[in-house]
């Protein structure tokens, strides 16, 4: 059995067991992929997917205990060539950050430029997508360490930590009737053309399930998956926007000349919580460590440890 045979079985439960894709996965032929589980299979003496004619259909019950195991070598092997990139490359290498948009543009860049400054021969690799892609492209190892909204939590084979507290605020354009109104409810707002996030990202499912215990039915005008679009359709007056409260920052410093009024909404919509999220085992760099640190004071290299031991499930913020 081999490293190869190993990857095949894995790419191939990732892909839904679609041989096809697996292979274009793994740059490599259709009929390669199905020959090496063949013969693992044979060598194990067990069947590990259950198939109808040629056609993978379930992964076997004996076939989960070898996938199980398949994960931890496989794990263990990028552990291997991370301590081994530590040892010979020193304070030099790639970081790679999975995050949603709305932490990248608001959040991470004085952190990244601090790790920088700090290590500047690490280059930083940020890949976005919404908080499930993030999670997928911990456990794929696209990404070293992840950030993003509580949603992370529900993912058994990652470490997440709370990293900092935020709300939503309302975003509104400067003269509607809202901006001179001393208390807002759920109610007001139901009223209007709203401007938010996708079901997604950046703590819609707060947003709805507050309208949902009113029994209101919001008017969702517009969806985004970017603060910035939000923000630019208010100004269009489209609606007014819900958005998280580091995205207008640059509102706040502008002031009336950005044409937009921001209102706190935490007491309507609740507190959210942003993650720190590391695949589960991992053998961390130390500049993943430092970097942990830069995001959150709440965050040291001890308490991240010691998490990743099990020995930390939570803390308070």
């Amino acid at each position: 059995m081999n490293l190869h045979q190993f990857r095949f079985v894995q790419e191939a439960v990732r892909r839904d067991l679609n041989l096809t894709e697996a292979a274009k996965a793994l740059h490599t032929s259709q009929p390669g992929v199905s020959k090496a589980i063949i013969e693992l299979e044979d060598e194990l003496g067990i069947e590990i997917f259950a198939r109808h004619g040629k056609r993978l259909k379930r992964v076997t019950e004996s076939g989960q205990q070898v996938l199980n195991s398949i994960q931890i070598i496989l794990r263990e092997v990028g552990n291997l060539k991370r301590i081994g990139e530590q040892h010979c490359m020193g304070d030099s290498g790639t970081l790679s950050i999975a995050t949603t948009h709305t932490q990248a543009r608001y959040v991470l860049p004085e952190p990244v430029a601090k790790l920088r400054q700090t290590f500047p021969k690490v280059n930083i690799s940020l890949h976005q997508g919404s908080p499930d892609q993030v999670a997928r492209m911990l456990l794929d190892e696209v990404a070293e360490i992840g950030i993003a909204t509580e949603s992370l939590t529900g993912y058994t084979e990652l470490v997440t930590l709370p990293c900092y507290e935020w709300q939503h605020v309302l975003v509104l354009p400067v003269g509607h009737p809202f901006c001179g109104k001393e208390h807002l409810t759920l109610e007001d707002i139901a009223q209007e053309p709203l401007i938010t996030y996708h079901p997604s990202y950046t703590g819609r499912t707060k947003i709805d399930h507050a309208f949902a215990t009113r029994h209101l039915e919001p008017r969702i005008a517009l969806e985004a998956i970017d603060s910035d679009v939000i923000k630019t359709y208010v100004r269009l007056g489209l609606g007014i926007g819900i958005a998280a409260e580091m995205s207008v920052r640059d509102v706040l410093e502008d002031g009336i000349k950005s044409g937009l009024v921001v209102r706190p909404a935490g007491h309507l919509f609740g507190q959210n919580v942003a993650r720190v999220a590391f695949k589960r085992g991992a053998y961390l760099r130390h500049f993943v460590y430092q970097f942990a640190e830069l995001l959150s004071s709440r965050l040291d290299r001890h308490l991240v440890a010691r998490a990743m031991t099990g020995q930390v499930n939570d803390y308070e913020l």
